[in-house]
């Protein structure tokens, strides 16, 4: 029967692969080895697979044993990933982080700042979302995302927190076909107003 498989079986058999012997296995899990054999066999039987081929004097994954290896091993990963993800919600960290990005944000700084997070919080997933100027406060606004990075905007809604970041510098070009790009230094606001509109 298959949903009695459990993760002490499964850890069993992989580190029995890894330590290449069922004594080995059994010196690393501080078991006797009669018990890691016992442990192998039981899950043998609850799959309906033999794992081990014991015909020689080492124990020697079987085809089939090879091909469930990775799956105990993702397992096993995802069970020690479920652990860690709520210890730290039980710390009191998020169950995942959702950002919302303004387009003009520098790209550079955000795949930085996200490599970090995962290095800092590797069992916390993080969502991002980019979003063209002030459309980036809808997000925050209506739930989707904890947080967001907006460039400088002439009004902020009531409701939302501002903690400035630094700056970006920004440049105005224009075609070489365009009338403004007949002018060199500063353009006469007067020529940008007109032009312009």
């Amino acid at each position: 029967m298959l949903d009695g498989i459990s993760a002490d079986q499964l850890r069993t058999f992989v580190t029995a692969v890894e330590e290449g012997s069922f004594s080995a296995a059994a010196r690393k899990l501080h078991r006797v080895q009669s018990v890691i054999s016992h442990t192998v066999s039981s899950l043998e039987e609850q799959i309906g697979v033999t794992l081990f081929d014991r015909s020689d004097r080492y124990p020697r994954l079987t085809p089939e044993g090879l091909a469930l290896l990775a799956d105990a091993r993702s397992i096993l990963a995802g069970i020690e990933g479920f652990k860690a993800r709520a210890k730290g919600m039980a710390a009191g960290l998020e169950a995942e982080l959702s950002v919302v990005v303004d387009v003009m944000f520098p790209i550079e700084a955000i795949a930085s700042a996200a490599q970090q997070f995962k290095l800092t919080y590797p069992n916390t997933p993080l969502r991002l979302y980019v979003e063209a100027l002030g459309a980036a406060f809808a997000p925050v606004l209506d739930g989707r995302c904890d947080l967001g990075v907006v460039g400088p905007l002439l009004v902020t809604p009531a409701s939302v927190g501002r903690e400035a970041l630094g700056s970006i510098k920004l440049v105005m070009v224009a075609a070489h076909s365009h009338p403004l790009a007949s002018f060199e230094g500063m353009i006469p606001r007067q020529e940008l107003m007109s032009t312009c509109s």
